[in-house]
């Protein structure tokens, strides 16, 4: 037993040190691709149908060379806005 839980070990540490960090929720951007997938929606319906709704937050655009940088959102704020709309259970 003690050689599997060698490997294991050996396995999960390598793992970590080529998984990335993420940051807290409280201070992440994310993309429209990281929106679409915790939606569990496709990009092009969150693009289409999610982001243009009323109340959505702001997004967030970097200038960088004269130019703007793709758009992010504050995932907390996202967050926030989806939970805004659970429906309410009726006793």
């Amino acid at each position: 037993m003690t050689g599997t839980t060698e490997i294991i070990d050996a396995i999960a540490l390598a793992v970590a040190d080529r998984v990335q960090p993420r940051f807290p929720v409280a201070i992440d951007l994310w993309s429209v691709d990281e929106i679409s997938a915790w939606l569990k929606m496709s990009t092009s319906h969150v693009q289409q149908r999610i982001l243009p709704v009323p109340g959505f937050p702001q997004a967030i655009r970097l200038p960088y060379d004269g130019k703007k940088s793709h758009p992010r959102w504050k995932a907390a704020e996202v967050i926030a806005w989806v939970s805004k709309h659970q429906e309410k259970r009726v006793a």
